[in-house]
Formats: C-alpha cells, structure tokens, sequence
C-alpha cells in the first residue's frame, strides 16, 4: 500500500500496473492480486488508509475547546500541509478513476461522506455559537459550500492556480472574526 500510495502521488493513476506496484515494493507481482484482487481494490484501499489518518487529525483538532474561528484557521493551514503530502493528487486521482467506473463510486463517495461528517459537526457547533439563522443557512447547505469550496482551492493549486486564494481566505477569516462579536 505505501508503494502504491507512492507512486500515485508522484505517477499518477494512469501509470500505475501490478508490476510497477510489485517493483516499487520489492515484492513478486503475484502478491498484489493476491491481497487485493485488483488494482482497483488496491488504490481504493490506499484512499481509504490516507483518508483515516487526516479525518482522525480533523476530528481531533475540531474536538479542541478553542474558538470556531481557530478551528477554521488550522483547517485552511491543513490545505498546504495536505497538499505537501500529496494527499490532494491522490484524492483527485481516485476520484477521476472512480468517474467512469461506478463499482469505484460507491467506495469513493463513502470517503466524501467520511469528510462530510467532519465537517458537518464542526459546522453545526459553529452556527450554533455565532447564532447564525439556520432558515438562511442551513448547515447541510453550508457544509456544501464548504466541501465544495475546498475542492475548487485544491484542484486550483494542483493545476498551479493560486490567484485570488488568500485573497479569499482573508475575506473569509473577517466574516468568521466579525460573527465573533455576536449572534448575526
């Protein structure tokens, strides 16, 4: 799986094979079909392993006793982190291949739903505390925008696109500074 992790990082999907997998794990091809049936099954699994390991950083840092405002600052610094340690490639990578294979749909929308939980629950707190009327904002809606708009910052940065991003950040950061002060 770290081989495999590895190489869609830094090869992308398209490039990947058994052998290539086996070779870059010192292992007989044979192997990776026998643990995992499929290439498929294999780079599925590897999404699934990253997935975990960031969603129990989430979960932690949204569990913190600290301002949603703090929460949301470390969330949008975890953007740069991920992307350093390719997490991001790898996310679009999987969800590219799952676009024209629907047996990959499922397990790749179980990983969204993962994140959407996250972020579900650290939004909710959120509108609670800033007294955000949820007629207006409902928190499914937000949670949207949010998922949606992450994406667009990452699929932007991976295709070299940084125009207008902290400028966006920042505009953000005082609406959440400004609901600081009080119920909107």
């Amino acid at each position: 799986m770290d081989a495999a992790e590895r190489l869609l990082i830094t090869e992308g999907h398209a490039a990947i094979s058994t052998r290539r997998v086996a070779e870059e794990a010192g292992l007989n091809h044979g192997l990776v079909h026998y643990y995992f049936g499929s290439m498929d099954e294999l780079l599925v699994q590897v999404l699934e392993r990253f997935t975990q390991r960031l969603i129990e950083r989430q979960r932690e840092m949204y569990g913190l006793e600290v301002p949603f405002i703090e929460k949301w600052r470390a969330a949008m610094s975890y953007l740069e982190a991920d992307e350093a340690s390719g997490y991001q490639k790898l996310w679009f990578e999987l969800q590219a291949l799952s676009w024209n294979r629907p047996e990959l749909q499922a397990r790749v929308a179980r990983v969204n739903a993962e994140w959407r939980a996250v972020v579900t629950d650290a939004f909710t707190g959120a509108v609670q505390s800033y007294g955000l009327d949820t007629n207006a904002f409902p928190v499914p809606a937000i949670v949207s925008l949010v998922m949606t708009f992450n994406q667009g910052l990452i699929l932007e940065g991976l295709s070299g696109v940084r125009e207008g991003r902290d400028d966006l950040l920042n505009a953000i950061d005082r609406w959440l500074v400004s609901l600081e002060g009080g119920p909107a």
